[in-house]
This record gives C-alpha cells, structure tokens and sequence, in this order.
C-alpha cells in the first residue's frame, strides 16, 4: 500500500458545523441554459467551497441525462484543479464496471500529479444511467457480471494505484503512468502518494465491502434514506482496520438546499423534483424553470412521489437547513455531510452553499 495520509480522508468541521461539509456536484443543466455554463457553474461553486472551508467537491458520473453534464468526471476534475488550490477534489463516483481499471488508475494518477493531496477516487458499482446505455459504455449486454465482478475489479484497480501486482501475474510488468513506478524507476523522484480510494453505495453491499477492506465509506442517503442508518450500521460492523484508516469513516450525501425564504427554497426543490418525476417515467430532460414546475398538473401517483421525495431534501431557510443537518447529523452518526443542491439555475445553488456555510459561521475567505 502507497502512501495515504489520514488527513486526505477525515475532514475538520468549520465554524459551527457538527461534522465536516462538503459539496456534491452533478453539474446540472437547466432549460434555456447550455453545458457550457453548467461547468462554469461547478467552478464558481468549487471556489466559493474552497473559499467558504468546505472539505472537499465531488462529481458523480452520470451518462444519456440532458440535465447532467457530468458525464466524465475526471475531464472535469482537471478542468478544477486548474482553477482551485486547496479543496479536495474527487469522484462521486466513478463508476467502475463501465471502465478498465488501468483507464481509471491512468487519469487519477494524472490527477494526482495536478494536484497533489487533493484527489479522491469514489468508486461506485452501478451503471449511473439505464441498461441501454451501459451496455454501450461496457461494449457488452452482460451488465449483472459487471456488478458482481466489482470486488476483482477493485482488487485490479487497487493494484495498478500501488504497482504491486506480484511477480508472475499477467499484469506484473504493466505500470499505470502517472504512477509510484516514477517514484521506482532510476533517477525517479515522484511522490508514492496516490489518491484515497473510497467506496460508494445506496444498499448494503458496499457497505460491508468497504468495511472488510477498511476503507472509507460514502452512502447515497439524497436517494437511498430509508437504506442510510442500515447501510451505515453494516459498515461499523464490518469494518476492519487497515493502513488506510484505523477506524470507519463515513460520509452520506444530502440533498440540501437554502433559500432567503422558505416558500423561494420551496420553488427550487420542486423544479428538482419534477425532473425526477420525468427521469423516473423514461422522460429525462433539462431541469425545468420553478414557474414550470409550479404549473405543473402532478398525478396523484406523481404527487405521491413527489411528497415523499422532498420529504427526505433538507430545504427552507438557512437557519431551518441548518437544524435539519444537524439533526441528520446527529441521528446517523455520519461522520461528514456532502451536500448536494439540485435546482434550475446555477445562482440558486451558489445562493444555497453561501447561505448555509453563513448559518453555520464558516469562513469568508
């Protein structure tokens, strides 16, 4: 095992914060506004992050959504390095089944030469998009055997991240450059740090993986709620210290979102929800304007989804999103908060992250 410091995993919570904070980014495209300013959006809100102390700034991948544009995280991720000098930054997930693990070792090796310290590789088990479309990501229609080799995937990915395979393996004499073979090689002076691998999950599975292994842990609690304290129980349980933590970490990602005024905060997370509405019935578009969603005509089956799914966003004013953190905080034991904000416009998302970090006295600069 490469070098991995404790400090890239555990965070330190800011101001009043009952745990670190930190930001989840699907860099979100919302009708009548282009991918162009979506990205220019996760700049702005990776320096306002960076500049507020919150811990770290992922992106997830997702593919064949209009409304996302963050189909290639680690293009993205080098797109911010550039433009940011302390905030972690890392992957919220990659999703491994859809790539070679040597692909993945080569571009966040690229991204811990950029930034060295700052990088983290989230690794997720799901296709992040419909059957269809991983099938043509993976080249193949055998999608389950993708999941269920997830543990040898990892296994391989981990490998090429510390250039240990063992003599004789068939991949014993293959490096993934960038990499701790520089750091090896004759003259060689690289770093042998390489990023923080952390497991992502929405059920049990890994959960309990990322505790056997020791590794840190990130829960999907904005789509999986009722899964989260279960989840969250199987990886203590589970978890086994190891040279990259001596006891669990956890994360879970929160879907939050503040406004000046809890009925404005209102009309952003529905705007949100009528696009899960739409990408739940096979009808996925840009996020739509709040006046849209406020005209809508909801089915009483749509109402329903759309009640229960607000119900688990933590959305009002900055001092009412304040108590509804704290009091998740404090009932799942996580360990840091990552907080995601889906709306239509990149302004009420920066409004969203600056009110919060303000509710909870963060820093200005």
């Amino acid at each position: 095992m490469d070098e991995i410091r404790g400090d890239e995993i555990r965070g330190r919570a800011e101001g009043t914060a009952p745990v670190p904070l930190s930001v989840l980014d699907l860099v979100t495209v919302g009708q009548g506004r282009t991918a162009t300013q979506a990205l220019r959006t996760g700049v702005d809100i990776a320096r306002l992050a960076e500049r507020r102390g919150f811990h770290r700034y992922w992106v997830a991948e997702h593919h064949s959504m209009p409304g996302v544009a963050s189909s290639s995280p680690a293009v993205i991720l080098a797109h911010l390095a550039a433009r940011t000098e302390r905030i972690r930054l890392g992957s919220g997930g990659v999703m491994l089944p859809n790539h070679a693990p040597l692909v993945i070792a080569e571009q966040f090796g690229t991204l811990e030469a950029m930034a060295p310290g700052r990088i983290d590789l989230g690794l997720g088990r799901a296709p992040g998009t419909d059957g269809a479309t991983a099938a043509a990501l993976r080249r193949t229609d055998r999608l389950n055997e993708g999941a269920d080799d997830f543990p040898q995937q990892l296994a391989e990915l981990t490998r090429f991240l510390d250039d240990d395979f063992p003599d004789g393996h068939p991949y014993a004499r293959i490096h993934a450059v960038p990499g701790p073979v520089q750091a090896t090689a004759d003259g060689g002076v690289q770093s042998p740090a390489r990023p923080p691998v952390w497991l992502l999950g929405s059920s049990g599975f890994s959960a309990r993986l990322a505790g056997v292994l020791g590794l840190p842990f990130a829960f999907a609690h904005h789509f999986s709620a009722r899964n989260t304290i279960p989840a969250l129980d199987l990886y203590r349980e589970s978890f086994q210290p190891s040279a990259v933590l001596e006891a669990p970490y956890a994360l879970i990602g929160v879907s939050a979102l503040a406004a000046d005024d809890e009925r404005e905060a209102r009309r952003q997370v529905l705007s949100g929800a009528l696009s899960m509405v739409r990408l739940r019935t096979g009808r996925p578009g840009l996020i739509p304007t709040p006046e849209e969603a406020e005209a809508y005509a909801f089915s009483p089956m749509e109402r329903e989804f759309v009640d229960s799914w607000l119900a688990d966003i933590v959305h009002g004013t900055a001092d009412q999103v304040r108590t509804g953190l704290d009091g998740l905080a404090e009932r799942t034991g996580a360990d840091e908060l990552m907080i995601t904000a889906n709306a239509h416009s990149g302004e009420a998302r920066l409004r969203s992250y600056e009110l919060i970090a303000d509710a909870y006295g963060m820093p200005t600069a």
